[in-house]
């Protein structure tokens, strides 16, 4: 008894429960409309499978072909787009609204570095006591610091509070 396929797996062979079915070969020649059972006897006397490739048309599209050959290539194809894709990371700063010019600068060049890298920038503002009056000193470290960036960040997300903290987010932009 065969195992049951996968959700994204295509049918094969005595999986194809429909009555008529449009063939392709091997060769990727049209071979016409024909009978499931008759398209099937075809692929095994070839030493092949029936493979369903356009199951939503009408009717349903199946062409000759090696399964597993087809599963391996379909392996190959999504490892090698796995392999070619770049994971973007969040990287944080934390300020203060009292955050000193020189501590500034280091943050700064720290978000120099994490946008070279491709990574995206949160900028969180975190404020103590009764600096959470004076939001916008916070809102102006913020904007001093995408300022200060320049071409190399783009801001993805403006200065906004969330409790005691203000966020800002950057992404990467243009590089020098």
């Amino acid at each position: 008894m065969q195992s049951p396929p996968e959700r994204n797996e295509p049918r094969v062979n005595e999986r194809i429960r429909v009555p008529v079915i449009l063939l392709i070969d091997d060769a990727g020649e049209r071979l016409g409309e024909m009978n499931t059972i008759d398209a099937l006897a075809l692929a095994r006397e070839r030493g092949m499978d029936l493979v369903e490739v356009a199951p939503m048309a009408r009717p349903p599209v199946c062409r000759i072909a090696d399964f597993g050959k087809l599963k391996y290539e379909r392996k190959k194809r999504e490892a090698e787009a796995r392999k070619n894709q770049v994971i973007v990371e969040i990287k944080e700063i934390k300020l203060r609204p009292k955050t000193d010019d020189h501590d500034f600068d280091v943050k700064l060049r720290a978000a120099e570095r994490f946008l070279a890298d491709g990574d995206k920038v949160k900028i969180t503002v975190r404020f103590r006591g009764r600096e959470i009056a004076h939001r916008d000193i916070g809102e102006d470290q913020c904007r001093k610091l995408a300022e200060r960036l320049g071409p190399q960040a783009i801001v993805e997300q403006n200065p906004r509070m969330d409790g005691k903290q203000m966020f800002m987010l950057l992404a990467p932009g243009k590089k020098k």
